[in-house]
């Protein structure tokens, strides 16, 4: 048994294992008109390998994918269907510090959202204007 356990150092019969994908949340907007189109969006989505829960809101035009999953493999899977898909461009209204600056307010965005921009967020610089008058600022009276 010495011969063999020394030749098993040598090779190895194990396979690599593969790196499992990170559990994630897929947004995509899809026009969907019919029950047909949401039938065939949605099972398209759930046949792949990874998913684990798959929502579509045909009000909202969104697709929600939840599982192990490549997100551009999930946007291919469903342009697959010859439908006009993208990823999600809308934020919640109330994560926006700026929701009606003319590059994030969009009358074709659903309601309690606008467009994900930068501009729609706080200039960094700002936030230490208003501190200089905040009461938690102990040197804010002599500012003034």
């Amino acid at each position: 048994m010495g011969a063999l356990d020394f030749l098993s150092d040598y090779f190895s019969v194990s396979t690599p294992k593969k790196k499992r994908k990170p559990m994630q949340t897929v947004e995509i907007k899809v026009k969907m008109d019919c029950d047909g189109c949401e039938r065939r969006v949605r099972n398209s989505v759930s046949n792949m390998s990874g998913v684990k829960e798959v929502e579509v809101n045909r009000k909202q035009s969104k697709v929600t994918v939840t599982g192990y999953v490549d997100r551009n493999k999930v946007l291919k899977k469903v342009q697959g269907t010859g439908k006009i898909a993208e990823f999600w461009p809308y934020i919640q209204y109330n994560l926006v510090a700026y929701p009606y600056v003319a590059q994030a307010y969009d009358k074709k965005a659903p309601s309690g959202y606008v467009k994900n921009t930068e501009q729609a967020f706080p200039n960094p610089n700002d936030e230490k204007l208003t501190s200089l008058f905040s009461d938690d600022n102990p040197n804010a009276c002599l500012i003034m």
